[in-house]
């Protein structure tokens, strides 16, 4: 091998180092081939909302007891900027007439022109978890209408969060049932809904239904679009949510 050939065999060598050099910190690759790149790049987004939360009767007598959360997502009427919207239909509603729950209450306001996303709510949640009592084997999800069709989405992304989940009058995505099967589900809509067609909740019954899911389905055959106002009134529902925690969940 002459003196050209070692050079030759030398620059050959040095330029496997520059090309991968090049391709890891993000330069584009200039000779032709296959190459082990990677890609790391920091991304950050600003969430804000307004919300109503309610604190047991006891929450500030028994310093050590942790409390279920239950998380109520309101339709698309209640968006905005004023928070006291969410008290027009559903628990805030009740809260505000005097009911009490057994339960720590969160009533997010979803900000104008937007849809229930996880990107808002779970790090919302997730503050609630770290600054309150929350028994977090205890955590009940439900919403109506634009919250219902939340309250589908955030089981199918988070299905181990939750310890029980009740969409009314929404709907959600049945390919999410597989991941969804092992949730107890409470699903209510009124027959003669010509908002939210019942047909969206019968879907993803029939879906979870077909995994083997512990799903109930109330139909309410005389009920429009308001699937709610029986509902959250039904003290079945509330014994129903008591009767849940996630695996290996403790008593309160």
């Amino acid at each position: 091998m002459d003196a050209m050939d070692i050079m030759k065999g030398l620059v050959t060598l040095l330029a496997f180092p520059l090309v991968f050099a090049a391709c890891s910190s993000h330069q584009p690759v200039a000779t032709p081939g296959q190459y082990a790149c990677a890609f790391d790049k920091t991304i950050t987004k600003n969430v804000k909302c307004n919300y109503l939360l309610y604190l047991p009767g006891a929450y500030g007598t028994r310093t050590t007891q942790e409390w279920p959360l239950m998380v109520f997502l309101h339709g698309s009427g209640e968006r905005g900027g004023s928070i006291d919207k969410v008290k027009k239909q559903g628990p805030p509603k009740l809260i505000a007439e005097g009911r009490q729950y057994p339960y720590i209450v969160l009533s997010p306001q979803c900000p104008s022109g937007e849809w229930w996303s996880a990107d808002l709510l779970m790090p919302l949640i997730d503050e609630i978890i770290a600054t309150y009592r929350v028994d977090t084997n205890r955590i009940y999800l439900t919403g109506l209408s634009m919250g219902g069709f939340g309250a589908w989405r955030l089981a199918g992304e988070y299905p181990w969060k939750w310890a029980a989940v009740v969409p009314i009058c929404g709907g959600g995505n049945p390919n999410d049932a597989w991941r969804m099967r092992r949730l107890p589900f409470w699903v209510f809509h009124g027959a003669q809904d010509n908002v939210v067609p019942i047909a969206e909740s019968q879907t993803m019954v029939d879906a979870l239904k077909k995994r083997g899911a512990d799903v109930q389905f109330t139909i309410y055959p005389d009920a429009k679009h308001d699937a709610w106002t029986a509902t959250y009134t039904n003290d079945a529902l509330y014994a129903w949510l008591d009767e849940h925690r996630t695996a290996g969940g403790k008593s309160r």
